[in-house]
Order: structure tokens, then C-alpha cells, then sequence
């Protein structure tokens, strides 16, 4: 009997030892990984927004952000959508007029917060409210959002969320008792959390009437073209989808979408997230004019793959305007900062080759070639990283890549055997340890 326990013990020891370096060190980068994505800008700079003019002959649609942040893709490719069919006054909007960060380090500044939007309405509700996913989605934080969107929607605003916005609307009460849909990799939590809904899988986009919820983040495409239907007809949508570049719109319905299930391939995102130390730093150029699909195609793709850390930079540094009005505030100038590379989104800027100063950073313009906007930032993902990591980071976008050249290296085998090796370490230490303490002994 001691012997047994004294071997159990020894085995359980050495197996502490395994597992010590990879659990400590991984888990120390996994939660350096995620905080990054939403890393507030600490200079304290809040540029004020340009203004627009409003027409009381057009709805309004707005895009709500949290304090907190939201996603990207969420938040800017509908935008871009409703801008394009030209037949809303748009705004972004968020509870404090205050910068507010989207994945990856991007900074927005709302057009409105909450009380100026009520102002500018006279107190009457928006006609179409978008809601994207949140970081901080169940926390307090989001309150004067969800408190927000329950007076809205009691005001008759139709309410679309994109990707995990469903939860925003589902932690409000607002889906209780109706069909929705989310991303596929949280809907099946959605289901334990929010019994009262009926989630819908394998569909981009469920429209409930009053309320329209849409599937992973670029499934926001194809709710924003459904608005965009409803408010202003399907040749305006069609005509939208045409000028963006998405091929995939279909009048009056959903497009078929099978749904996305966890694969055995997809471990290679918490080898990224554990075990990537040395990831990549690349400097995002935001230049005036630039399309907001063109941006959230970068910010997003590379921090969907949490392979590379962006950072967002301006040729002086000062605030610029995209291409339909809205505010972003880069966090310095190329020079000034620690990159590895210098990414610069924007068929503009390459044809002007705005970055061309920039020769020591051996700058990348990734939109030189025609195609939608996030082909080439795929393309450059698989270049860079490897293509287990491209093709997890597309199935998280609910992006089709049948017409990419998506060849790279396989899969990234130095970072996968990290923890193996330090595993390895932790043995070695353990097996030290016991010699010495025999020897004293």
C-alpha cells in the first residue's frame, strides 16, 4: 500500500512539473492576447467628430457602440452598407461622446452619444438601430446600452445585431419569445443563457419583423442589405452589393450558409493565443478617405487570428475621416513606433502611394489589385502566418474563400512544440530536484 502511494505521488508530482511552464507561461500570453484586442488608447486625446448634415426627409439609422468598445467588422461594414444605398442619415452613436476602441486598436469617435442623438431627434427613436458584438457582454459596462436599446425598441426602432449583438439584445429581454441567430461559435451558449429565444442555426441572417439578428460578423453584410431593402427597395440593395463588391446577395432571402462547427484544426488558435510569444507587430496606416470595409478588413482579419498585434498609426498623427464621414484617431506615426511592418489598407492610398516614405518600413498595400477587401488581407494572413491559422481566422469572419490562393505553410509546427518543450523543461527540473534531495537525504 505505500509503495502504491508512494508511486502514485511521485507520478502526480512529475506530472505537476509537465504541466507547470506550459499552463503558467500560455495562460499568462492567453490573457495578454485578448486584452490587447480592446487596449484603450491612455493619452487621453478625444477629437471631436466632423459634423454632417442631417435630412428630415430620410430615416435614421444608427450604429451603437459600447463604452467598452465592439467589434470592428460589426460596427463598420454595415455602416458602410447603409451609407452606400444613400438612403439614411447615419450616424455612430454611443452612450459618452468619447473615443471608443474596436478590435484591434482602432479608435472611433462616435458622431453622438446617446443624449446628443436625442437632442438631434427630438427625443423620437431612430428608425433602424445596429447593434454589434461587445467586449464586455454581460457586465455592468453594458447597461447604458442594453437600458438604451429597451427605450428604442418601445419606440418602434427596428433593432438589427450583428454576429453576438444578438446577445446584447438577448441580455435586454428584446428576443425573448422570438427566432434569432448568432455567431456559430457562441450560439450554442446563447441557447443555456437565453432559453426563452428560438436560436436558428445555419442561416445568415433571421428577420423577426421588428427585429433582425445575423450570424458571424460578415453575415452583417447580407442583414445590412435586407435593411437596406425594407427602407428603400431591392434594386437600391442590389446596386449596394454591386458597388461593394459582394457577390453573394440574395434578393428578399437568406443566403444558404452551412453551419460552422468546431474541427479538429481548429486547436491552432490556442497554440496562437498560449504559446504565439514573438507575434508579428504591424502598423496600420489610416489615410483620409479610406473605406470603412477596407479598414475593418485589416483590423478585423488580423485580430480574428490572433496570430498579430495591429496598431493604428496616421502620416502626421492627427485625426482623419474615412470615406462616408466617420472619425478615427491613429495612436501615432510610423516612424515613432516599434513595427515590423507597415500595413496600408485603401485602394486610394496605394494609388497615391501615400506610404512611400515610409521605404525603411518596407510598406504593404494591400489593396492595390481590385477584389473585395478582404481577400488580400487574407492572402497577406496566410503569407504570414500559416494556413491553419487563414483558415480559422475566414470561418470566424463567415467568409467564403473558395476563390482564394490561401497556400502557406501548413501549420505552425515551432509554436505547437513550445509547450511540449517546456514541458520537457518542467521534467528535467523535477528530475533535478529529486536527485538532490536523494543525495542530501
Amino acid at each position: 500500500m505505500r509503495t502504491f502511494v508512494r508511486v502514485t505521488l511521485t507520478v502526480l508530482a512529475f506530472t505537476v512539473a509537465a504541466l507547470a511552464l506550459p499552463l503558467t507561461l500560455g495562460g499568462v500570453t492567453l490573457s495578454s492576447s485578448f486584452e490587447n484586442r480592446y487596449a484603450a488608447r491612455t493619452d487621453g486625446v478625444s477629437p471631436r467628430p466632423v459634423p454632417r448634415a442631417h435630412d428630415p426627409a430620410k430615416p435614421t439609422a444608427v450604429v451603437v457602440v459600447g463604452n467598452q468598445g465592439a467589434v470592428v467588422s460589426d460596427a463598420l461594414v454595415p455602416y458602410e452598407i447603409l451609407a452606400t444605398a444613400g438612403a439614411f442619415n447615419l450616424y455612430t452613436v454611443a452612450p459618452e461622446a468619447r473615443p471608443v476602441t474596436l478590435t484591434g486598436g482602432l479608435d472611433l469617435i462616435p458622431d453622438l452619444s446617446f443624449a446628443d442623438l436625442d437632442k438631434l431627434l427630438a427625443s423620437a427613436a431612430p428608425e433602424v438601430v445596429v447593434v454589434p458584438a461587445l467586449p464586455d457582454l454581460g457586465e455592468p459596462t453594458t447597461r447604458p446600452v442594453t437600458d438604451w436599446l429597451r427605450r428604442q425598441s418601445s419606440k418602434g426602432s427596428l433593432l438589427m445585431s450583428v454576429c453576438n449583438g444578438s446577445g446584447v439584445l438577448a441580455s435586454a429581454g428584446l428576443l425573448d419569445g422570438r427566432k434569432a441567430t448568432a455567431h456559430w461559435i457562441r450560439i450554442d451558449g446563447f441557447d443555456d443563457e437565453f432559453p426563452a429565444v428560438d436560436w436558428i442555426r445555419g442561416t445568415r441572417y433571421v428577420d423577426d419583423g421588428n427585429v433582425l439578428t445575423t450570424a458571424g460578423i460578415l453575415s452583417g453584410i447580407d442583414g445590412a442589405l435586407r435593411i437596406t431593402e425594407r427602407f428603400a427597395g431591392t434594386e437600391t440593395a442590389r446596386k449596394t452589393a454591386e458597388t461593394l463588391g459582394w457577390t453573394h446577395y440574395s434578393p428578399g432571402s437568406s443566403p444558404p450558409m452551412t453551419q460552422n462547427t468546431f474541427e479538429a484544426a481548429d486547436t491552432v488558435v490556442g497554440f496562437n493565443t498560449a504559446f504565439r510569444w514573438d507575434k508579428p507587430r504591424l502598423g496600420v496606416l489610416l489615410t483620409t478617405g479610406i473605406r470603412e470595409l477596407e479598414l475593418a478588413a485589416v483590423f478585423d482579419t488580423y485580430g480574428q487570428s490572433l496570430a498579430v498585434e495591429t496598431t493604428a498609426v496616421g502620416l502626421d498623427g492627427t485625426p482623419i475621416q474615412s470615406r462616408h464621414g466617420l472619425t478615427f484617431a491613429p495612436r501615432g506615426k510610423p516612424a515613432a513606433a516599434d513595427l515590423d511592418r507597415l500595413i496600408v489598407p485603401g485602394a486610394d492610398a496605394a494609388t497615391r502611394h501615400v506610404a512611400d516614405r515610409y521605404s525603411a518600413l518596407s510598406p504593404v498595400y494591400l489593396h492595390a489589385a481590385p477584389g473585395f477587401p478582404f481577400d488580400a488581407v487574407l492572402e497577406d494572413l496566410v503569407r504570414t502566418t500559416d494556413t491553419a491559422t487563414t483558415r480559422w481566422t475566414a470561418r470566424t469572419l463567415e467568409y467564403r474563400t473558395e476563390h482564394l490562393s490561401l497556400t502557406g505553410a501548413a501549420w505552425p509546427w515551432t509554436i505547437t512544440l513550445r509547450p511540449f518543450g517546456l514541458a520537457v523543461l518542467g521534467l528535467l527540473a523535477a528530475f533535478g530536484i529529486r536527485a538532490l534531495y536523494r543525495r542530501r537525504v
